[in-house]
């Protein structure tokens, strides 16, 4: 476990939207980008890479300390890469690395796509691009369905059909939880009302995303073999032409093992 680095917590006005993001360490800038999770479910992996790195976390627009003028606002990949561009011009950077996990992979892909230049090298962690999959019609019905049992029996009865569609058989309550409970509820509904099926339709336009960063890495949790993100990861590794990365760890391994999983992007970015 890395030592705890003391945070700077800053605010962003952008349009529609107030963000929280934090800061620490110094070194090259790296962003660790996450959706729906927020800066909480980066801290350790970001305590260990402030050694070497500046390091931003934050937390989506309308999840955890981050609000959102209008509530009934979808949460696109594009409207998300909007803000983290407008982090980077807040921090006065032209550029930075970036590592984005499941949703986050997606947002990180739409700033490279979008904001071409801005991104140095991209890792894509797990982005659940359910398109690229050849039976992408199954997957998409069966997230239709996860949405639908939200709007009809709530936040925990979706956690756990999410569960099962993508792959955590043996977890009926979905990813691992940070926060309190009514955080956690007003997150999860965000999740599935405006922002599930947005990230999972994101469709990437593969000749932008390579002329919009100077590196595309495709990251796969060494325990994800039976996950969805699995398939579209090496999905999406195919059609960039890159192989996949191994990670520490399982969708959330910054989470299950920050230390390994630092070290091992730290390989990564370091690469030539």
């Amino acid at each position: 476990m890395a030592a705890t680095v003391t945070a700077d917590v800053r605010t962003l006005d952008v349009p529609g939207a107030r963000l929280t993001y934090e800061v620490r360490g110094t070194g090259p800038l790296l962003l660790l980008v996450g959706s729906p999770m927020g800066a909480l479910y980066f801290t350790d992996a970001a305590d260990a890479l402030a050694e070497d790195f500046t390091v931003v976390t934050h937390d989506p627009r309308g999840i955890g300390r981050s609000t959102v003028d209008d509530p009934a606002q979808d949460s696109t990949p594009e409207l998300r890469a909007d803000d983290v561009a407008a982090l980077l011009d807040a921090l006065d950077a032209p550029a930075a690395d970036v590592l984005g996990s499941s949703g986050g992979a997606v947002t990180a892909l739409a700033l490279a796509q979008h904001h071409p230049g801005r991104v140095g090298t991209l890792v894509a962690h797990e982005p659940p691009l359910l398109d690229l999959l050849p039976d992408a019609a199954v997957h998409h019905a069966r997230t239709a369905l996860v949405v639908q049992t939200f709007h009809e029996h709530g936040v925990d009865a979706a956690w756990g059909a999410f569960a099962g569609t993508v792959g955590w058989e043996d977890d009926a309550e979905g990813p691992p939880a940070m926060g309190d409970e009514e955080q956690l509820a007003r997150d999860g509904a965000r999740f599935f009302a405006h922002e599930l099926t947005w990230t999972t339709t994101w469709v990437p336009d593969v000749a932008r995303v390579r002329a919009g960063t100077g590196r595309v890495v495709v990251g796969v949790g060494e325990e994800s073999g039976a996950l969805e993100t699995a398939a579209t990861s090496a999905a999406l590794a195919t059609l960039l032409g890159v192989p996949v990365t191994a990670f520490p760890g399982e969708h959330t391994g910054f989470l299950e093992r920050p230390r390994a999983f630092a070290d091992r992007l730290r390989t990564v970015l370091s690469a030539p």
